[in-house]
Parts: C-alpha cells; structure tokens; sequence
C-alpha cells in the first residue's frame, strides 16, 4: 500500500513539474502548432505512461480550443466595427414617402415616419422641394386627431412669424409650406 502511494505521489510530481515546464515554455499566446511542433512536445513527455501522455494531450487540446475561440472572438470583434451605419430617421421617412407614392399596394403605414414627416414637413433641407409635393398628397388623406393636430400647429405657426414678419429666404418658405398645407387640410 505504501508503495501505491509513492507511485501516486511520483506521478502528481512529475505532473506538476510537466505543467511547470509547459507553462514557462508556452508563449502568452500560443498560435496553432505544426505536426513537427506537435511530435517535438511528444517526444519530450516519452517518460510518461501512456495514461499521463493521453491526459496531457487533454489538457493541451482543452488550451489550444480556448485559444482558437479567444482568436475567433477578437476577429468578430474587429469585423463589427466595420459594419455601415445605419440609415438616418430622414432618409426612412423620405423612403416610405416614396414608397407610399410608388409603391402604393406595397407600402405600410408607419406611425414613427408619419410623425417625423409631420414634424420636419416645413423644413426645407429635411424634406426637399420634389418630396414635399408628394408630402402634401399624402397629407390629404390624412385623418382623425392628426389632421387636427396638423392644422392648429400650422396656425399657430402662420400667427408666430406674422408677428415677427421676417424676410429670411427660410421663413418665407416656411411660411409658404405652411400656407400650402393649411389650403390643403381646411
């Protein structure tokens, strides 16, 4: 019994230098290892029996997978910065307005780009001249509490810059698009 143990204890020695020696011997990051690499370290655990030797190779496969997927990681990590930007909320709501003016079977009604049209509508860099015409067919057919809303905004608009009656090339265009709209929903 006594002698098991010395056995036992050889072992867990030699186990624990081979792990020293491995651990110095190993670079911080350990890149795919070459069949010549590969039987080298072999050759050097030969002492081992062939139970140690299958462990070993466990330990060593169980290291190289971490690294591999550590390696996969890092690379998508890269690969998601370089992913385009996303489409700006003014190109969505012009998109769906053309789509409603093309596309007219296929078009879907969205609340979020309705909304955005009706708030950026008098803007002219936002909503340029050739989509504000097709703006205001679509403005036409609006109903319920968002025409409503429309026409008391564009009230209190025209009332806002007729007290301040500027002569900006913006305002008089604005004021312009506010007259076009409250023709069209009054």
């Amino acid at each position: 019994m006594a002698k098991n143990k010395t056995l036992a204890a050889d072992k867990n020695e030699r186990k624990k230098k081979l792990a020293e020696s491995k651990s110095e011997d190993m670079p911080p990051k350990k890149k795919k290892l070459t069949p010549e690499v590969e039987a080298a370290e072999s050759l050097e655990f030969e002492d081992l029996t062939a139970e140690e030797q299958r462990v070993l190779e466990r330990k060593l496969k169980k290291e190289r997978k971490k690294e591999e997927k550590q390696l996969k990681r890092e690379s998508e990590v890269e690969g998601q910065e370089e992913e385009p930007a996303k489409p700006s909320a003014c190109e969505l709501a012009l998109k769906y307005l053309k789509r409603w003016s093309k596309k007219h079977k296929e078009w879907k009604f969205q609340k979020t780009r309705q909304t955005w049209l009706l708030l950026h509508m008098y803007d002219q860099e936002k909503v340029p001249d050739k989509y504000f015409n097709i703006l205001l067919d679509y403005l036409g057919g609006l109903k319920g509490s968002a025409r409503d809303i429309t026409v008391q905004k564009a009230e209190a608009s025209m009332r806002e810059y007729d007290v301040s009656e500027t002569e900006e090339a913006s305002a008089l265009q604005k004021m312009s698009r506010m007259r076009d709209v409250l023709q069209l929903l009054s």
